[in-house]
Parts: structure tokens; C-alpha cells; sequence
């Protein structure tokens, strides 16, 4: 018999058979094409957290790293940042064997840097991160969280899935500043949220993200191969060029006089899009094991601590859900009954991102949204999480080079994807008010609220309650019931910190 009547499963290359690359309808090229897209769409988060986390005393008039100076511990976090994200990737696409990747959250480093640090020191604050990801791990090997993955009825999975579209292309707007958060009124209106600094569109670095726009629009509507990955990268050589022409300058030029940020309106929101005067560089990684697991129960109390666990946990537990849910549904990864085989191992590593971001100093560590940009590009398998993985790694050496794709060169790809994941709002039978509700909520205040956590918690509860109000007991889950009364107690900790006293 010639090579060639060989049956498939024994032509095919170990790592195919490893990664299941042909199983899974995708090649070794798409899987390169995706791991790139999602490192360009993510790579941001090597120079935000550092301005999050290495920018904010802590309770000790420290900063991050025993610094007194601000803004000192910038560089140890970028590379702190980079290596935990490649090392928590690489675990994901080799073990996890999904196109999903890892780095520290947004919004979780947000209450680490200003509500957790503000009370403590930045040990103490991050040996609770390490606490809970501790935690979410027991919950995974005992069954815990697979089995409220399994207990989430099909339709909230798809609405988790829509919900997240949306929540990121909002990210995709507003990270390029063609829509502006509001802090207060502007003209004789107090609005939210509105178009561009005043109203309207103006700057370069508006008509770059808009370019870029329409060119992935164009070649995702045209089904080109790369059509996101070549949006990103050509976008950013359109956006060198406008910058060496209009020398448009950042977003933020730093303190002024007075102290105060000089905001130029019309800048690059993060990046400016030049050739850095370093490209390469040895990282210092002193960071990594600054943590005091039980610090923070001496600082601050048992109950404040247990309580502060508890919040940066259940976000970090239903975060993690939403993005695994909404990203397997579009890689078509999810079986009939709406769950993802081998969650185990995807959430295993999950959960040890968080103890390992805390352990080495930069905040929990999750899996990212963004990771649909590589699966837009046909990513299936872990292989991309590889690729991704290996290139942060690269970026702890060269990461002055990241400070080159500009926010408004890389959001427009988070933009296409929210529609690619909103398509899958045709699974939800909205006719059947019991799921269309709870959908619509979970849809509508991921965006809305800024937050996964939130559109999941309004969803589950609501659930619950309109499924007891109808006297339908036996359709709710036992775990449904605990998710839903957990969520109460999510949204009621404020009052609950005011109650007893902390």
C-alpha cells in the first residue's frame, strides 16, 4: 500500500494529532495567522498594566516594588507582565490545547491598584490574588466549576457569547477614542458616552482607526485569509506614516506644571506609533515573588479580607466563564449541549494564572477576550495560544517594539470580531420570554456595565427568579440556585462592608 492510501490519522504529524489542527478543520498556517492576530489585539497589556499597577501607592505611600518614586517600577512590571502572559499562554495551548490566551486582567488590576493596595500594602494585596486563584483551583479539581459550566442552561451560554460581541467591540471604540467616556456634562447635556472628544470625529489618530475600519471590514466581508491580522499590521504602517508627517504626539503628555495630565484631545490614545529609540533590552524580573500570602488579614482584618477574596474570586470565576463560553461557540469548539470538551485542563490553567500573576506582582492573570481576534482568523487549536504565548516571551526582551501597533491600529479588529460573535444571537428563542429575558440582560449590561460579571450575574438571577415565579422548579439546576443567591451577595458587598463595619 503507497503512503498515500495510508489512512489519515497516520499521515497527519504529531503535531497535528496533538493539537488535533486537521480534526478541527484548520492548518499549521492558520493557527500561526490566529496566535499573531490575538498577540497583536492583547499586546497592549504590556505597557497598560504597567501604567496601572506601577503608577499607584499602596497604603504605605509605596509603590509597586518598594519604589518611592513614581512611575519607577514601570519597566519591572512590563516584563513581569510579559513573561507571566507567555508562560500562562504557552501552559494554555500545550496543556489547555484551545486557541485561548492569557494576561492580567483589566479591571481586576484596576481593584487591585486602587481599592485593594489603598488599604494595604502591595504584598499584602497581591498574596490575596494568590489566595484566590488558590481557591479557583480546589474549585476546579474538585468538579466544582466544570459542573457550573454544565449547569448554565444552553441559551445563557449563547447570550454569554453575544453579550461579550458587544462588550468588545465597546472596548474596540473606546480604546481607539472614537467613542469617549464622559466624566461629566458636556454643552447642556450629561451623557455616558459619546462620539469622539467633542462630539464629533477629529485627529489623525481618528481617521487611522476608521481606515482601519473599513479595510478589515472590507477584507473580512471579501473572505480574504489574514484579513484581520493584515487589517492590524497595515493600519499601523498607515499610522507611522501619519505620525512622521503630523507629529500628532500622545493622548496624555504627562504631568504639567501644576501636576496636572496635559491631555491633548486629538493624541494616540496609548501608543504612539514610531520606531522606539531602544528596541531591545534585558528585563528585570525582581518582581516576581513579592507577595505576602496572609498580610492582609493582619492589615485589614479576617472579614475585610475574606470579603475582598471573595469579590476578586467570583469576577475572576465568571469572567473566565464568559470569555470560554463566548470564544469556543465562535471557534465552533463547544459540543450539542453548549459545553467545551476538556474544560478541566482550560480552567485548571486559568485558575493558576491568578495565583501566578499575584505571585509574581502583576495582578491576576485571566483569559482574554481578545483571543477571539486569533479564532476570527481561524485559529482552533492550542497551537495559536503557542505562537501567542512564545511572542510575549519575545516581548519581555523587545518591549519597547509593542509600544509600535497603536491602539487605533489594533482595536478595529476587536470591533469585526464583536459582530462576528453577536451573529450567534440567532440561537436564542426569543420567543421563550423564560431564557429571552434573562439573554437580553446578560447581552445588554456586559456593554452597558463594562463588565462580563455584571451582564452574567443580572442574567442569572433573573433566570432563577422568572423560572420560580412560574412555578417551574424542576427547570433550575440545583447549582443555578447558589450561582444565583452568590450574585445577590456580589451585588449587595457594599452594603455588606457597610453593615459590619469594613
Amino acid at each position: 500500500m503507497s503512503t498515500t492510501d495510508a489512512p489519515a490519522e497516520r499521515r497527519t504529524s504529531p503535531l497535528d494529532r496533538y493539537f488535533k489542527i486537521s480534526e478541527r478543520g484548520s492548518t499549521v498556517p492558520r493557527e500561526i495567522r490566529g496566535g499573531l492576530a490575538t498577540f497583536f489585539t492583547m499586546a497592549y497589556i504590556v505597557v497598560l498594566n504597567p501604567l496601572i499597577l506601577g503608577t499607584v501607592a499602596d497604603a504605605d505611600k509605596q509603590f509597586l516594588g518598594d519604589l518611592t518614586t513614581p512611575g519607577a517600577a514601570i519597566p519591572l512590571v512590563a516584563a513581569a507582565t510579559a513573561l507571566v502572559a507567555g508562560v500562562l499562554t504557552l501552559g494554555m495551548g500545550v496543556i489547555g490545547r484551545y486557541p485561548f490566551a492569557m494576561a492580567a486582567g483589566l479591571g481586576l488590576n484596576a481593584v487591585v491598584a486602587y481599592s485593594l493596595a489603598s488599604g494595604m500594602s502591595w504584598e499584602d494585596a497581591m498574596g490575596i490574588i494568590v489566595l484566590e486563584g488558590i481557591i479557583i483551583g480546589i474549585l476546579v479539581i474538585t468538579g466544582f466549576r466544570v459542573a457550573v459550566f454544565r449547569a448554565i442552561p444552553s441559551g445563557l451560554k449563547t447570550a454569554i457569547a453575544v453579550g461579550i460581541g458587544f462588550f468588545i467591540a465597546l472596548i474596540g471604540f473606546v480604546d481607539a477614542g472614537f467613542v469617549r467616556r464622559i466624566p461629566g456634562a458636556v454643552g447642556e447635556a450629561n451623557v455616558p458616552l459619546q462620539l469622539g472628544a467633542t462630539g464629533s470625529l477629529s485627529g489623525w489618530p481618528t481617521l487611522v482607526f476608521v481606515f482601519g475600519l473599513l479595510l478589515t471590514v472590507l477584507l473580512v466581508a471579501l473572505r480574504v485569509k489574514g484579513a484581520i491580522l493584515i487589517g492590524i499590521l497595515a493600519t499601523t504602517v498607515v499610522a507611522m506614516v501619519v505620525e512622521a508627517i503630523a507629529e500628532v504626539g500622545p493622548y496624555n503628555k504627562g504631568p504639567g506644571p501644576d501636576g496636572k495630565p496635559q491631555i491633548n484631545p486629538d493624541g494616540w490614545q496609548l501608543n504612539v506609533p514610531e520606531l522606539p529609540d531602544k528596541i531591545a533590552g534585558t528585563p528585570d524580573l525582581s518582581l516576581v515573588g513579592q507577595f505576602s500570602l496572609f498580610g492582609s488579614f493582619e492589615r485589614v482584618g479576617v472579614t475585610a479580607a475574606i470579603l475582598f477574596v471573595f469579590t476578586v474570586m467570583l469576577a475572576d470565576f465568571f469572567d473566565t466563564m464568559g470569555t470560554v463560553v463566548g470564544v469556543g461557540k465562535e471557534a465552533d469548539a463547544l459540543d450539542e449541549k453548549g459545553d467545551l470538551p476538556g474544560i478541566r485542563n482550560v480552567l485548571l490553567i486559568d485558575s493558576a494564572g491568578a495565583a501566578a500573576g499575584g505571585a509574581a506582582s502583576v495582578s491576576s492573570n485571566t483569559t482574554y477576550i481578545e483571543s477571539a481576534a486569533g479564532v476570527a482568523e481561524g485559529a482552533r487549536t492550542g497551537l495559536a495560544s503557542v505562537v501567542t504565548g512564545g511572542l510575549f516571551l519575545v516581548a519581555m526582551f523587545f518591549a519597547p517594539l509593542v509600544t509600535v501597533v497603536p491602539f487605533e491600529a489594533a482595536t478595529p479588529a476587536l470591533v469585526v470580531v464583536g459582530f462576528l460573535m453577536m451573529t450567534q444571537i440567532k440561537h436564542i428563542d426569543l420567543n421563550d420570554y423564560d431564557i429571552a429575558i434573562p439573554a437580553f440582560l446578560t447581552i445588554v449590561l456586559m456593554p452597558f456595565a463594562y463588565s462580563i460579571t455584571v451582564g452574567i450575574g443580572a442574567g442569572f438571577i433573573s433566570y432563577v427568579a422568572i423560572k420560580a415565579a412560574r412555578r417551574r422548579f424542576a427547570e433550575i439546576h440545583p447549582l443555578m440556585w447558589l450561582i444565583a443567591a452568590l450574585f445577590v451577595l456580589y451585588f449587595a458587598l457594599d452594603p455588606l462592608r457597610e453593615i459590619l463595619g469594613v
